[in-house]
Order: structure tokens, then sequence, then C-alpha cells
């Protein structure tokens, strides 16, 4: 018989998924009999899986805010600061480090990440700026918030990302469908915010 057990962790910044095989009738380390129990994490055996267990951060997902207190914090997104976004590729502005760079938002200064020299979570802590977008996956991480944020929901977080994503991949970055509601009509219609 053979149990697949998936060992989910969050880390810090991103979740890691560790999968172990087990081989046997007996697992030494439990003392069943063969039976899958559930300890920690997800458990598959005998073909069963308990789905709730796969759902949100209980599986190692980050679920991204939809909402932010600190994009007031912003400068406005005209074209004299979108000018400003570096290249995704640039170095820490500190150490010259070359990967694991974060753009700050405010000020556009790119700085590398905590698993590096931690000079992002510094500039924060120095100036109290919050908004970071990471130049590795484009993601938008608020350290007020402690929380990764949804570039698709937060609209104001699109047009420096948008840039970001130029720079990187050459193209516009796809954004999904809004459902719009007309106030005067009651009706409601797909409509693509990019």
């Amino acid at each position: 018989m053979l149990y697949l057990v998936y060992s989910l962790s969050l880390s810090y910044f991103l979740p890691a998924v560790s999968v172990r095989l087990c081989q046997g009738k007996k697992r030494e380390e439990d003392g069943t009999d063969g039976r899958s129990q559930r300890q920690e994490g997800v458990e598959v055996a005998d073909g069963k899986v308990d789905l709730g267990d796969l759902y949100g951060a209980a599986a190692g997902w980050v679920e991204a805010r939809t909402s932010c207190p600190h994009i007031g914090t912003m400068p406005p997104a005209g074209a004299d600061d979108l000018a400003r976004v570096p290249s995704p590729d640039s170095p820490c502005s500190r150490c010259n480090h070359p990967a694991e760079n974060w753009l700050c938002f405010i000020c556009k200064d790119v700085l590398c990440s905590r698993f590096i020299n931690k000079h992002m979570l510094c500039h924060h802590q120095e100036t109290g700026h919050c908004l970071a977008l990471s130049f590795s996956d484009l993601s938008v991480w608020c350290f007020s918030c402690d929380s990764y944020l949804d570039v698709q929901a937060i609209l104001e977080l699109r047009p420096v990302y948008e840039v970001a994503h130029l720079l990187k991949f050459g193209q516009r970055p796809p954004f999904r469908s809004l459902d719009v509601q007309d106030s005067g009509t009651g009706e409601s219609g797909s409509v693509s915010r990019a």
C-alpha cells in the first residue's frame, strides 16, 4: 500500500509544500494499522481526501487582501511618478544584491527582501513606507497590514503594477473582468478594466 502525505507549512512570505511518501502496512511514526489518520496538514490515503482541508490558509494558501487602509499613502499615479518605476532587474540600492528585490510604491526605491539583507523591511521601519511590489513575482505587500494585496481588486495599485509588468514581460498584464451594475438601470454587465 502506498500513502501520500502532504505536509503543509506557511513560511513568512510564501507557502511551502513538502511531499513525503510512506510505504508499508504499519507506519512507525504514528503506530496506526496502515489506515490513514489526519495529523497536521492533509493526508491522502486509500484515495480519500478531506477537501475542507484544502481551502485557504489551512492549505498553505496566502489570501491577498482586497482592500488596504494604507493605499492613501501612495502618491497619485501620474506620468512623472510612473516614469520613475525602475526596471525589474534593478539591484538593491543599499547592497546591490541583484535578486529578490522590492519596489517601494511611495518613493520608488528598490531594496532587497527580508530573505536577503532585509533592506525593504528596514526601509519600512525607517520611513513608514509600507507598500511594496516584488520584482520576483510582482506581488504587492503591505508591511503595516502584514499581508499581500490583490492588485486585481485594488485599482490604485494597478498603474505601478502595469508599468512593472510591461518592463518585466514586454506586455500589459491581464486583468480579470469586473461585474459592474448600472445604478440608473439596475442592469449588470461585465467590464474589463485594463
